[in-house]
Parts: structure tokens; sequence; C-alpha cells
């Protein structure tokens, strides 16, 4: 077991105070005691003789206990304006450090996770796709001469959706039919709760489901947010259909998803 040397004594003695000193030897002497308890305990009777004659010399068990009293009340006097706070014994006096009692950090964690849960129940409603019959052959075809035509019914908007969703960017029908939801909307308070929801989920730049629009419109947006309406995102739903029917429109035309749906349509229809 490691043990210091007495230069090494005589030089920690010399440069540190009294007390200081037997802070820092008091690891080594537990340490050599459990190596050669007779050793250490001659050189700490030795040790308390000389720093305090005429006093009756004490075990280690009584200095070391003297020793953290004396620690103690350092470190209670530097935790008082702490605890004058209110946080009674969960309070921790070194609010830096990872003590996971701490009142402080506690209350942070839990401001920390009320917008993330929030953020989560508020996006797990998201329908899976809209009711609608299996679309006729007539439907089918008609998809292909307009986008128009593919978007006012929901069959068509369900395989359209389905496309989006192989090219990551089903958050464009998304907002679309949110839109589409709340202009059917006549309750105030409702308007404000649907208008919040659109916002954080499609509208935020912080939303990983953000659509693409320009800074003029979300601009106004972002004015009217005070007290909106059901018509709050007009400019942005236009934008979002014009996006789609350039961009994902003819694709969708061209898409195994299409192709796969008219081709099942007309074999049905000559078998029949």
């Amino acid at each position: 077991m490691p043990s210091l040397s007495q230069e090494n004594q005589g030089y920690l003695e010399e440069h540190l105070s009294r007390e200081t000193a037997r802070a820092q030897l008091l690891p080594f002497f537990r340490a050599e005691k459990d190596y050669n308890p007779s050793v250490h305990q001659d050189t700490e009777n030795k040790e308390d003789s000389q720093v305090v004659p005429g006093v009756k010399p004490v075990g280690p068990e009584q200095t070391e206990m003297r020793m953290r009293q004396m620690c103690g009340g350092s470190e209670t006097q530097g935790s008082v304006p702490s605890q004058q706070g209110g946080r009674g014994s969960n309070a921790c006096c070194f609010c830096w450090c990872c003590c996971c009692s701490c009142s402080c950090l506690t209350v942070r964690n839990q401001e920390d996770q009320r917008p993330q849960r929030a953020s989560h129940e508020l996006r797990t409603d998201i329908p899976a796709c809209e009711e609608s019959p299996t679309p006729t052959l007539e439907e089918v075809c008609a998809w292909a001469q307009s986008f128009d035509n593919l978007m006012v019914t929901p069959a068509g908007r369900n395989a359209f959706r389905e496309f989006l969703r192989t090219e990551f960017s089903e958050e464009n029908m998304l907002f679309w039919m949110a839109c589409e939801e709340l202009k059917r909307e006549a309750n105030k308070s409702t308007i404000e709760e649907k208008a919040r929801i659109i916002y954080e989920d499609y509208i935020s730049i912080l939303s990983p489901k953000e659509v693409s629009l320009d800074s003029r419109v979300r601009e106004v947006i972002n004015r009217n947010m005070v007290d909106p309406s059901q018509h709050i995102f007009d400019d942005a739903q236009l934008q979002i259909y014009t996006l789609m029917h350039r961009d994902s429109y003819p694709r969708f035309m061209n898409s195994t998803v299409y192709k796969d749906l008219l081709k099942s349509l007309t074999e049905k229809t000559v078998e029949a």
C-alpha cells in the first residue's frame, strides 16, 4: 500500500496549514492503517501530541469526526443563501453539480419535458388515410386529365398521398387537408386551437414537417396568428397546392402507384 515519506510529509506541513495538511494526509494514514495498524497508531498519536501540546491524544475515529465537523461547518455557511430560497431539504448548495435531488434541476427538467409532451400529443391525431370507396376506372382515368380531378375525390387524395409518402413529402398533403378542415370550423376557440396546431406542425421552422413557403407568406401568417381566422392559411395553402401540381403530380402519373391501380381496375373491368 503506498505511503508518504517523511520528506513529503514535511513539505506539506511546511507549505500548508496544519489543519489542511491533516486533511490531505488523512487518506494515506487510513490506507497505511489497513496495511500496518501499529505504525499508523504510533504516528498519529505522536503527531497529535506535537500539534496540540497538553491535550489528551485522541483516536483516529475522533480525529476524523472533528475534521468532518469543521468541513461541514464551512459548507453550511456557503449553503445558507441557497437554503433561504424556501427549497428546504431538497436544495443542493452546489447547483452546478449532477445532484439528482436538487429541486432547481427537477423543476427545469419538468419545464423542458412539458412542451415536448404537448407537441407529441398534438401529432397523434393524424389520420392514416381518408375513408373512401374503391375508385372506379373512370375516376382513375379522370385523374390523368387534371390535378383538380385528382384532389377533388378522397380516393384520389389517398392515392396521391401514398405516392408523396414514398418521396418523403407527405406533409404537403397533410397541410392542405388540415387547412380544408380549418375552413369548415365556425367556433372561434376551435379555430384558434386548430390554427395553433397547424402552425406548430407545418409552419414553424422547428417542426420536422415544415412545408416550403416564401418569406412574404410567413410574415403574413405570423402577424395574423395574434387573432387567427379560418382563412389564415389560404395563401400558404395555395402555394403548397401549386407546388404539388407542378412538381409532384407529373411524377405521380408516371409512378407505379398510379399505373398498378389503373392496371388492376382495367383487369377487373375486362373480367366483368
